[in-house]
Order: structure tokens, then sequence, then C-alpha cells
């Protein structure tokens, strides 16, 4: 067997450097993402040591870039976009719009032509969709009115984005660029022999018919091949599927319809998602597109000169600029001009202030396509590094200056009547009462006392919420879920929706009155955070947890959970019963269950 393997040697280099750097970020409350791109820098060819091949490592970018708008597609969601419509859809168009002009000004000044201008301004308008979901995910924001702004705004930033991908080939012959030439001719291309409004013209029907045989066809075959997989018990098929999926609508979009690899993955993601099993296609695609997403961070780092933050000083400072300034501006006075609270204007501004993956897709396309000059992609590489470095400094300065936006939200907001918020769990009990809240607020608090709180409604806390209601106990039920939380409230079932695992959520369910806590969350860290939580409220809440192994069990128990129960012991239980006839003794962990 040959010994050298450029392909073997690019992926344990760059994954490798991404994994030491990325946890050195992680570890000093940097983004990992910053540390993939320094890895792609060491191992690119600007400095000394190992070069990885720079063609390999494209290629497999460019798998990245699939799966990563396959991972956006499946979190698209219609109705919280249309939640968000009047403020999402115009402020981001309007942000993009001034970004991309304060971007081709800076493009004036270094004398680049009209169409290296409007490449460089789109690639510094467009937020990381990765840093900011992760941002709003450390600080329990994605459920709240204020997360679901930021969310849509970035949908409608990335739609942007993407029919930018579309158009700029298309384009590039009349702003100055190369036309881009395909390796292999689509079925509907046709002659581009047509002007200007000829080659667009072409390239919207291309995308129009691609859209709608999504539509028409994708919805009903897609979801049906989740299913029939899913019904085959076979998890690696299953997996197997949800990528052949991606990748192949990806690349039979570019093959049958001239579009680009993103949009047919992006199409793919979106039409998976309205499938019941796109929760489970999104775990289960989740590693590979996790470190095929590394590679891209790393193959854009190998392109950076780290040289040029000397030579190019004043350029770099001002691309800074306008993304954490001038982006940032430009969103908190949209926001405001929408009456919205102030917290919310800051958040979505420091939500914004950064640049990431589709900026380093345009800037390589803008090469490519000979619009931008390779100084132009180093000013937004440099731009993008930077930015995601500042990013987390703007969230800790809202930290810091969240009490005084409380205090001045209190003075500023009329109390209002208090008022039901949900029916009671136990038959006859008054229905909890509360004063009403923006969405945005922390959730009312409930009139429970005595009471069970269960956390998680799937398939297994759901069993255990029909024995509750069964044995008439009183419980409540915090869920992150919508559908979830729907047909909870239809149930007569009080609910708290949120993450547990954030203070103001937690709160709401009155841990200091519950007499029981049942974690039926199978992620053992949230799981963890909520037992201290608990612990901290109620030192004699009795505490009941799941874990799928050894180790998790010894976590758990460590953070003060009473009893933690593992799946597969009980399993084995209820098979040893069955073959002796008898039940067998209890193991440390499990539990007995009640005579109720």
């Amino acid at each position: 067997m040959p010994h050298d393997t450029p392909l073997i040697a690019t992926i344990v280099a760059g994954l490798g450097l991404a994994f030491i750097f990325g946890a050195l970020a992680n570890r000093f409350r940097i983004p990992p993402l910053v540390g993939y791109l320094v890895a792609g820098v060491l191992v690119g060819p600007n400095t000394p040591g190992f070069v990885a091949d720079a063609g390999l490592a494209n290629e497999l970018a460019e798998i990245g870039v699939i799966l990563l708008m396959f991972g956006v597609g499946l979190h698209f969601s219609l109705k919280d976009l249309l939640s968000v419509r009047a403020i999402a859809v115009p402020g981001a168009i309007v942000q993009i719009g001034f970004a991309t002009a304060l971007g081709a000004g800076l493009a004036w000044m270094l004398g680049w032509s009209m169409g290296a201008g409007l490449v460089f301004g789109l690639a510094l308008s467009v937020a990381s969709t990765v840093v900011l979901l992760r941002a709003l995910q450390e600080r329990r924001l994605i459920e709240t009115e204020r997360g679901r702004i930021a969310v849509g705004w970035l949908i409608v930033e990335d739609l942007a984005m993407v029919l930018a991908l579309v158009l700029l080939p298309a384009l590039a012959g009349v702003l100055g660029g190369q036309p881009q030439v395909d390796d292999h001719a689509s079925l509907l291309s046709l002659p581009a022999s047509y002007g200007i409004w000829g080659v667009v013209g072409l390239t919207l029907a291309k995308v129009v018919a691609f859209v709608v045989v999504m539509l028409v066809v994708g919805r009903r075959v897609i979801p049906w091949i989740l299913h029939y997989v899913a019904h085959t018990g076979s998890r690696e098929l299953f997996r197997l599927a949800v990528l052949a999926i991606a990748l192949g609508v990806a690349f039979g979009a570019a093959k049958l319809f001239g579009v680009s690899l993103a949009l047919g993955a992006f199409f793919a993601g979106m039409i998976m998602s309205e499938s019941e099993l796109s929760h489970r296609a999104a775990e289960e695609s989740l590693p590979l597109r996790d470190a095929f997403s590394v590679l891209f961070f790393v193959s854009v780092g190998m392109l950076f000169d780290p040289f040029s933050l000397m030579s190019n000083g004043w350029p770099i400072l001002a691309t800074l600029a306008i993304i954490v300034i001038g982006k940032s501006l430009a969103a908190f006075v949209i926001v405001i001009a929408f009456r919205y609270p102030l917290a919310t204007a800051l958040m979505i501004s420091a939500s914004l202030a950064q640049i990431g993956e589709f900026s380093f897709i345009l800037a390589e396309l803008g090469v490519g396509l000979k619009l931008l000059p390779e100084q132009g992609r180093d000013l937004i590489l440099a731009g993008a590094i930077l930015s995601i470095l500042v990013n987390p400094l703007m969230f800790l300065a809202l930290d810091w200056m969240k009490p005084w936006l409380d205090a001045r939200a209190a003075k500023t907001t009329p109390p209002e009547e208090a008022k039901p918020v949900g029916p009671a769990t136990q038959p006859g009990q008054v229905a909890s009462v509360a004063t009403a809240a923006k969405e945005d607020d922390p959730p009312p608090h409930t009139a429970l006392s005595g009471h069970t709180i269960l956390i998680g409604y799937g398939r297994v806390g759901s069993l255990v919420g029909a024995a509750l209601r069964e044995a008439s106990l009183p419980f409540l039920v915090i869920e992150d879920a919508d559908k979830t939380l729907a047909r909870l409230r239809d149930d007569g079932v009080e609910t708290v929706s949120g993450n547990a695992a954030n203070a103001d959520v937690f709160a709401a369910a009155n841990p200091q009155g519950a007499k029981r806590l049942i974690l039926a969350i199978p992620n053992a860290f949230d799981a963890g955070q909520v037992v201290l939580r608990a612990r901290a409220a109620n030192p004699g809440i009795n505490v009941i947890a799941r874990a799928h192994s050894d180790a998790e069990v010894e976590h758990l128990t460590a953070l003060g959970a009473d009893t933690v129960i593992m799946g597969e012991r009980e399993i084995a239980r209820g098979i040893v019963e069955e073959v002796l006839g008898q039940k067998p003794m209890p193991r440390p962990g499990a539990i007995e269950p009640s005579p109720a």
C-alpha cells in the first residue's frame, strides 16, 4: 500500500490541528471556528512547515458547503419566519443594502471595479449561521422573541446570499469578470447569447424549474424515503439515506438544472424539515456535517496570508469597522424604528456583528470569476477572524448591561392585568395565574406546589406524563418544541415553554415548592445543569434522571440526582424478569416502580 497519500495527510493534518486549536479557543472562551481557521493558516502555503494539498482541501470544502447549506435548510422554518416577517424581511434587506454600500465604498477607495465592490460588500453584509446560532444557544435565546427575530433575519440573509450565488456567475461578464465555464452542460442549458436580461431570465427560469420539481416531487418522495428507511429499523441505513439525499439532490441540482450545489443542498434540507423525522435526520447527519464543516473552515484558512495584516493595516481596520460598527448600527436603527425594545435592538445588533461561511463562499466565487482581487479575499478572511474574535465581547457587554436594561424596561412598561396562563393539570385545581408578559420576557410562574416537574415530552417523557395523569398527580412540563407544547395545552396540561437549563425558565416551574423533578431528556450535559439548579433551589426535591451509559449515571449522580435510570439496564431487568418469572434485585442506579 502506498504511503504517499495526500488525501489522508490533508484530512489528518486538517482535523488534528483543528481539534488542537479549536480546543484552545474553547478554553479561552473564543468560538472554536477561530481555531479551525488558524489550523488552516498553519497548513497553508503562506506559513512554513507542512503544506496540505490545496486542491483536495477545496474538494473537501465543497462537501462541507453542501452539508452546511443542508443544515441551514433543515433548520429553516417558514412558520418562524412568517411570525417575524414584518421586521426580519425589511430589516435584513435594508441592512444588506447598507453594508453592501459601505463595502462598495471601501472598494472604490482601494481602486477596485464595480463588480469587485458588489461582491466585497455582499460578503460583508451576511452574518455567520454557525456563530449566530451558537451564541443564541449558549444564552438560551432561540426560543425568545429576540431569538426568533435574529434567526428570521439570518434566514432572509441566507436566502439573499443563495440568490447572489446563483446570479453572480451569470452576471460576471457584465460586471467586468470572467463568465464561469461549467465542466459539464446541464440538461436545461441554452445558449446564453441573449444579453444581460436573457442570462438573468434563463438563470431564474432554471431556479424556478428546480424549485417547482422540489416542491411538487421532492415533498412527496423525500419524506416517503425517510419513512420507508425508518421502518426498516436500521440506523445505519437511515443515516446513509439522509446523506445520500443531501449530496444527491445538491449534485442533481447542478447537473440537471445548472444551479449551485449550495442551493440544491438548501432545498433538500428544507423539504426534509417538513418530515416528522427531520429532528432525527438532523441528529444523524450532524457528526459528518460538523467534520466536513471543520474541513471547510480549514480550507478557508489555507487561503489566508497572515502577512497581509501588516501590508493591509488600514483596509483591514476599515473592513472590521464595517462589519462590527456599520452593520450593527444599521440593525440597531432598523429595530428601534420598528418600535422594539432597546434590549432587543442591542441583542440583534450584537448577533449580526460578524461574518462567516457565506462570506467565504462569496469571496472564493468572486476570485474564481475574476471579479474580486485576492486582496479582497484576504480582507474578508481577516475581517471574519477578527469579527468572530470580537463578537463574544459584545455579548459580554450586553450581559453586563442586562441589569440596567431590565430596570429601564420595568420603569417604562406599564403594569398589565394578571390572567390565567393555562389550565391546571390536576382535576379541580385552579389554573395558574401570572402577569401578562411579552414573549421575550421571563415566562410566568406556575401556581402549582407539591407537584412534579417533568422536563422533556418525547418518547420517554410522554409515557411518564401519561402515568402521572392516570395517577392524578399534579405536574407540569418544560418543553421547547412548539408542536409538543400546542398538543399538551390542548390536552389541558400546564406547560412552561423554553429550555430548562435557562434560569428564568426553570424558576417559572416553582422548583422551591415542587416535590419531584423528572429529567426525561437524553442529553446528560443539559440534565446536569438542571440538577444543579434544582438542588440549589430545593435541597429536598427528589430528582430522577435518565442516562445512556455508566459514565452518564456517575456524572448525574455526582451532581445530585437521587436516581438515575439507564435504559439498557431496565431492558435487561425486564428480560430477566420475563425469563425467570420473578423480579430481579434492583441494581445501583435503578428505581423500583411506584405502587401507584
